[in-house]
């Protein structure tokens, strides 16, 4: 900002300063020279002197352009407004230009997201529209590492304050993520203008500031073709872009099957693209109102699956698409359906025989039962009417179409021979008797198709609800981690109503079939004992028993079937994975071990048979010194022999997964004296405030945890320096940082140093390699997290991240 005031007073513009807040920061303060401040307002507010923005000041100098900083700042009780962004709002009003900062953290729309990310509340906010609303924005992007590098020089906090807001807010994956959110924001802000400008200056016609490519897709098995098609259209510029569009009619139902839809979203989205779904009375229309909103330059569509003779009678979609698309290009994609013509699926009834065979009866009893109620009251030829076309949509509401018309055309004829002069003929004497009549049929035909539609499609949305909530079920217990094979089958036989379903498994399409997973009693155990199979693959089936399923529900088991299938694959390469990785691991660790116990172990062990044979020696006589030196070399190499042989145990158990961390809340006054008392205070300082709040731990781990730590930090730390040994706390969790100032290491060791029998580059005997191996399994045994970070200046900082006991609880 204030680089830009110089700019401007530099080509003459009149700039004053409103408000600078330089928190001590000599460097800032530095660029404050040769511009022209407007002097700020004092305030006293509980017994304390504060300064804010004078706007009345400001308004009196009336510059060109004010400089004024940190635009969430909330302004001191006693002040003109409330919030500084409001002071900004009266410098625009009276005409004067305002160049402000802010940081993304105080973004209102961000504020709960921040607080995910860093957990820190903001309390200072600023609308967005306000920021909006600016006539430039400009992001100062930073990378986080070169953020850290001024923090830790001192450039933003003093000296005593580094530690601390680099283990706290300003830590790496804070400042990415705040970055990115930036990033997004201001994104979505040039698309803003864009869209704002087009629509200020009508502009309705494509503009190609971006290759965007619209693929409609329908649900057949052409959509397929035409999203690789867009694809690779996108792939030929740069930057371009793939979104995806299926058009659902007005009435919510889903034109094509949703496992077909779920597949072309999915692949939709491995190549790079966006899948979206919208609702519109015409599909040729909404495609093209959609392509005209994310502002697309191609429309990708393919040649209709209508036959000629069809086309003939009104145009196919691609054509509509073309002609509604005006300045949007139309690729049109043949693919080997297309004209191949397309079946009107058949209404299928959803009623029960017997409630069908009810309904005819209604249909003939219910007019004669009505027409002799009728004939004992003299209701007149209006009401008779009226009874009847009642009668007509009742029939429809629980017999359907057929039944109604034929309800509708006995009522016709009762109507007329029983109540319209000449009574007792098939004649009609008045023409608006015979006019009444036929619109009374036509009404109660219309009427009764109405209804009955109404009635299919409400239990086609039924159908298709339950469908969709099957899947999301399935999908919920996969990603939650639950025994995806149990899920499938225990939420298939839930969603059906079945007796029992099996997921059954053979080596290679033959054997005996195994049952994999089960639900409800009386399971199949092969295909032969179950009323349905539905086949995954040729090892695999899902065996059903009880009813015997409809070829309607042949989509939802297929879906099933599908989701065994990835679920199965999944678990099979899961497996193979972890296997592989255990043999690795083993193979380098029993490598290793050999490699050590051969130099290591024995390094010990010769000492002490060497200070042994000396003492027990009949030709050697000693004084009470030599004696002396050698118990101690004795006991010196058995405490080293003892710590080689604990960490080996402790990297076993490991290992093995016997380790069984007793978690409670627990002080760290309980670990960290405990984790340092081998260490003098030259070696090792402690700062840890006494007012941290309790952990969720297990104390006797995470004292061998830092323990190892601080052994290793001192063991790599020049000699007379000292280790730091510090705390601090977040809404979550508490870190304890152990700081040394020795040579450090590179990123690639970094990533090697948790690794068993890792010495990287320690040339001393004491140690196998193992301590930070067995710190961070049983920090993670612990519920805790172990990582390295460079220390400001050289050295290497271990964070040791435990969380409280509140968050735990």
């Amino acid at each position: 900002m204030l680089d830009e005031a110089h700019r401007r007073a530099a080509r003459g513009t009149d700039v004053v300063v409103g408000l600078v807040e330089t928190h001590g920061r000599a460097a800032t303060a530095a660029q404050l020279d040769g511009l022209e401040a407007v002097p700020l307002r004092r305030l006293e507010h509980r017994g304390r002197e504060f300064t804010e923005l004078d706007v009345e000041a400001v308004l009196r100098r009336a510059p060109e352009v004010a400089m004024v900083d940190e635009l969430a700042h909330t302004n001191i009780p006693g002040s003109r407004n409330a919030k500084r962004w409001q002071d900004v709002h009266e410098l625009l009003d009276a005409g004067i230009d305002v160049v402000t900062t802010v940081n993304v953290q105080h973004l209102e729309s961000l504020n709960d997201d921040v607080e995910a990310i860093t957990g820190v509340r903001q309390r200072e906010t600023v609308p967005d529209h306000v920021v909006r609303d600016a006539d430039q924005i400009q992001l100062i992007d930073l990378p986080p590492t070169a953020l850290r590098r001024r923090l830790a020089h001192g450039n933003v906090y003093r000296a005593e304050q580094i530690d601390a807001s680099l283990s706290s807010y300003f830590r790496l994956g804070n400042l990415t993520a705040l970055r990115e959110l930036a990033l997004l924001w201001l994104a979505d802000r040039v698309d803003d203008a864009l869209t704002t400008y087009r629509r200020d200056h009508r502009i309705e016609e494509t503009w190609p500031a971006r290759e965007r490519v619209v693929v409609a897709v329908t649900g057949g098995d052409e959509s397929e073709t035409l999203i690789r098609r867009g694809a690779r259209i996108c792939q030929r510029a740069a930057g371009s872009e793939l979104l995806a569009v299926h058009v659902l009619a007005t009435d919510g139902l889903p034109s094509a099957r949703p496992d077909a839809i779920r597949t072309q979203r999915l692949l939709v989205e491995s190549l790079g693209g966006v899948f979206h779904t919208v609702i519109g009375e015409d599909v040729a229309s909404a495609v093209v109102d959609f392509a005209r909103g994310v502002n697309a330059t191609m429309i990708v569509v393919g040649v209709s699956r209508r036959s000629r003779w069809r086309e003939a009678l009104s145009e196919s979609n691609g054509v509509e698409i073309a002609r509604l698309g005006e300045s949007i290009d139309v690729h049109l994609v043949n693919h080997e359906n297309a004209r191949a013509g397309k079946g009107v699926p058949s209404r299928a009834s959803s009623q029960s025989p017997l409630r069908r065979a009810l309904g005819w009866v209604a249909a003939l009893a219910a007019p004669a039962a009505l027409t002799a109620v009728l004939q004992g009251v003299d209701a007149g030829l209006t009401t008779d009417v009226l009874l009847f076309l009642a009668l007509t949509v009742a029939v429809s509401l629980v017999a359907g179409l057929w039944p109604s018309i034929l309800t509708a055309v006995l009522g016709f004829a009762a109507v007329n021979y029983f109540f319209t002069h000449p009574k007792g003929q098939f004649t009609i004497a008045d023409p608006e008797n015979l006019v009444a009549l036929i619109v009374f049929v036509l009404v109660a035909i219309a009427v009764a198709s109405v209804v009955d539609l109404a009635a299919r499609r409400t239990a086609q949305a039924f159908r298709a609800r339950a469908e969709a909530s099957a899947m999301a079920a399935v999908s919920r217990s996969v990603l939650t981690g639950e025994d995806t094979t149990q899920a499938v089958v225990s939420r298939l036989r839930e969603t059906f109503a079945l007796a029992a379903v099996s997921l059954l498994e053979r080596d290679a399409g033959r054997g005996p079939w195994r049952v994999l997973a089960t639900d409800g009693p009386e399971p199949a155990v092969e295909p032969g004992d179950a009323q349905t199979v539905v086949t995954i693959d040729e090892s695999r089936v899902l065996a059903l028993r009880g009813r015997v399923l409809p070829a309607s529900d042949r989509r939802v088991l297929e879906a099933f079937a599908v989701q065994a299938s990835v679920v199965l694959e999944h678990r099979r390469l899961r497996e193979r994975a972890e296997h592989a990785q255990t043999l690795e691991q083993t193979d380098s660790v029993r490598n290793s071990l050999l490699a050590a116990v051969s130099h290591d172990l024995r390094t010990p062990l010769a000492t002490i048979r060497a200070a042994v044979d000396g003492l027990r020696s009949p030709d050697v006589r000693l004084d009470d010194a030599d004696t002396a030196s050698l118990v101690d070399a004795v006991g010196t190499a058995t405490a080293r022999l003892e710590r080689l042989i604990d960490n080996l145990l402790d990297l076993s158990r490991l290992q093995t997964g016997s380790v069984r961390a007793q978690v409670r809340p627990t002080s760290l006054d309980e670990v960290v004296p405990l984790a340092t008392e081998g260490f003098t205070p030259a070696q090792v300082e402690v700062e840890v405030p006494e007012t941290l709040p309790l952990v969720a731990t297990d104390a006797g781990l995470l004292e061998r945890v830092l323990a190892n730590v601080v052994s290793n930090a001192v063991r790599h730390s020049p000699p007379g320096a000292t280790v730091r040994v510090c705390a601090s706390s977040t809404l979550r969790e508490v870190e304890l940082r152990v700081i040394d100032t020795g040579p450090g290491l590179s990123e690639e060791l970094k990533a090697r140093m948790f690794e068993p029998f890792q010495r990287l580059g320690d040339s001393s005997s004491d140690g196998l390699g193992l301590g930070l191996a067995v710190a961070l399994g049983l920090a993670a045994a612990v519920g805790s997290e172990l990582a390295a970070e460079d220390t400001p200046g050289g050295g290497l900082t271990m964070v040791l991240t435990v969380p409280l006991a509140e968050v735990i609880a």
